[in-house]
């Protein structure tokens, strides 16, 4: 089979790797569509340990299930999950499934930059498999990981109806949680980005304000908001001022969810006696999703209540692999980029 190999950022060189040979309790899926994540972009992240085939928000058709599998059969359109929780350890039991040892350790066979992928048994008997309904399509079950991500996060984060929300850096994270915060009840989402192609966007998706990083501060979303700061502010992109200014503009009791990575040693100075102490302000991350964040990001999908198709600006065969690296890494004129690997 055809595969699409990473070797860095700008070296994605089209392989012939052979198909996987699946075992008892596994599945052979034909990758139909597979988007390309602004976290397969770090290549900090990835370089000691290429070359890899990458590729998670997959979706497509099994063509064989292994000895034992119940559930499934040749033929059924999914999605699937590439880390499953173990939901035995204290985490999960927690609640805390993303940060499971067993979640960190999963993966697909190989990445979905291919044509064909092994669902290990593990992600299978965990629940990290999952049937699509008929008017759900495979480029649009491709959101189905990063928009569990941020169901995650928001839910984590204790997003209410009535909120204000400051949604930092417009991405497709970025407007998937101005999309989401919208159907949670928030009264108000303002947008800020370095782009006005993304700030457009932020505004078709929802956003009540879009706003120039460039012009922004703390007092111009006072103004904005009724006298007062957001009571959520998420961090959707890694750049370091992003973060600064937005530590300033948690209104007291809010939170700030940090959603994306920042280049590798990044660090920000935090002043606690100006920004927090006495203000009740909480910091927090969040991670990935846990299966149940992935069937209420399809049901959302399925129900059309969070729209993606209309965040897809490229679709790419599998030889188009390093162009469309070269679309998310340049961030300039793309959303989201699908490789489609039977092209």
């Amino acid at each position: 089979m055809r595969a699409a190999v990473y070797y860095s950022n700008n070296d994605i060189r089209i392989e012939e790797r052979p198909k996987p040979a699946i075992g008892e309790g596994e599945l052979l899926v034909q990758v139909e569509a597979s988007g390309i994540c602004g976290t397969d972009c770090l290549e900090w992240y990835r370089i000691d340990r290429v070359p890899l085939v990458l590729g998670h928000e997959i979706a497509g058709v099994i063509v064989e299930a292994g000895k034992g599998v119940k559930k499934y059969k040749a033929g059924d359109r999914v999605s699937a999950s590439h880390h499953v929780p173990c939901g035995e350890c204290r985490f999960c039991l927690a609640g805390h499934e993303t940060v499971c040892d067993t979640l960190r350790k999963t993966n697909f066979d190989p990445g979905g930059f291919a044509e064909f992928i092994r669902i290990p048994e593990i992600n299978v008997e965990k629940g990290g498999v999952y049937p699509l309904p008929k008017d759900v399509s495979f480029e649009e079950a491709t959101f189905l990981e990063p928009l569990a991500c941020v169901v995650r996060g928001q839910r984590l984060a204790g997003l209410k109806k009535g909120m204000s929300v400051l949604v930092v850096g417009s991405g497709i994270s970025g407007l998937l949680h101005i999309q989401l915060a919208k159907v949670n009840g928030a009264k108000k989402v303002v947008a800020i980005d370095v782009a006005e192609y993304r700030l457009n966007a932020a505004q078709r998706f929802g956003a009540d304000h879009a706003l120039y990083a460039k012009d922004y501060n703390a007092n111009r979303l006072r103004e904005i908001n009724d006298g007062f700061l957001a009571d959520l502010v998420i961090l959707s992109t890694g750049a370091k001022p992003a973060y600064e200014e937005a530590l300033k503009s948690v209104e007291h009791g809010g939170t700030a969810l940090f959603f994306a990575a920042t280049d590798k040693g990044v660090t920000i100075p935090i002043s606690i006696n100006d920004l927090f102490w006495r203000n009740e302000v909480t910091l927090m991350s969040s991670y990935a999703g846990s299966p149940e964040d992935h069937i209420e990001a399809l049901t959302k999908i399925a129900s059309k209540k969070i729209n993606v198709r209309d965040m897809i600006t490229h679709r790419l065969g599998l030889a188009e692999t390093s162009a469309g690296f070269s679309l998310v890494s340049e961030a300039r004129d793309s959303i989201k980029v699908i490789i489609e690997p039977q092209r």
